[in-house]
């Protein structure tokens, strides 16, 4: 192993380097991914005790080690537990790389014409809608709110579901590849009320709280506006153009327009 330095009985090599290097790394990008939050203040806390406890352990102080180590080891508890939603992101962020998208397949190209032409057609007559697009995560806790379909995709099927006299119009509709597995869907809303100096409907809000939770698409539909609007990554896009919505849609959902 390539030694570097040496102070007294402390070898420091190549590969402690690199290994500082990488923790250095990943303590940053988890500092990124939680900047804004009251979690971040939980994460340097513990950055700070683990770090005391390390220096503690070579000084030889092993009272005040074993109470640091105790400290830190309830403190990760408590941090899993109370920022839930912010670690999820932070997991979500990880499954929305394109590297990891590699590896998952999608089959939406047949499915984006169809969901294309209803959308329109909903938006002209004003009929509000929600119609959700998973990706690499799976939404069973969605779908179990909703009605059982397993159909295939339609621009029909999907009008007639959104049709205001429909049992099944109330909620969203969960799509997966060429499938509509679910309707009358609940999802879970925002403490977002505005975006963009906008007050948010409660369609808007269920379309963007879902996606603060799970990597999905919502494309969401306005009763009163008739516009197209999209929420991802905890994002909305509003207004979208018809002419738009085929090309946004494959973009999301990685896929090339053909």
């Amino acid at each position: 192993m390539l030694e570097i330095f040496k102070i007294g009985f402390l070898n420091f090599t190549v590969m402690d380097l690199i290994d500082i290097g990488i923790v250095a790394v990943l303590i940053f990008w988890l500092y990124r991914a939680l900047k804004g939050t009251i979690a971040v203040q939980i994460l340097v806390g513990l950055v700070v005790i683990i770090a005391l406890s390390f220096i503690t352990e070579a000084i030889n102080l092993r009272a005040l080690n074993w109470i640091l180590r105790t400290i830190s080891d309830i403190w990760l508890l408590a941090f899993i537990i109370l920022f839930q939603p912010e670690l999820r992101r932070l997991l979500l962020m990880i499954t929305r790389n394109p590297f990891f998208r590699l590896f998952v397949k999608s089959k939406y190209s047949e499915t984006i014409r169809e969901a294309m032409d209803a959308v329109i057609e909903l938006a002209e007559k004003h009929i509000g809608a929600l119609l959700v697009f998973t990706r690499t995560q799976n939404v069973e806790m969605t779908v179990d709110t909703g009605i059982p379909l397993h159909a295939v995709v339609s621009q029909e099927l999907l009008v007639s579901i959104f049709n205001t006299k429909s049992p099944l119009h109330d909620g969203a509709v969960i799509i997966e590849d060429q499938l509509i597995i679910a309707a009358r869907c609940v999802l879970p809303l925002s403490s977002v009320t505005k975006y963009d100096g906008k007050n948010l409907g409660t369609r808007h809000r269920a379309g963007l709280g879902l996606s603060e939770q799970v990597d999905a698409v919502v494309l969401i539909v306005s009763e009163e506006t008739g516009s197209i609007s999209f929420a991802d990554s905890g994002e909305l896009t509003l207004n979208v153009p018809k002419d738009r919505i085929s090309s946004y849609l494959r973009s999301k959902l990685s896929e090339k327009s053909k």
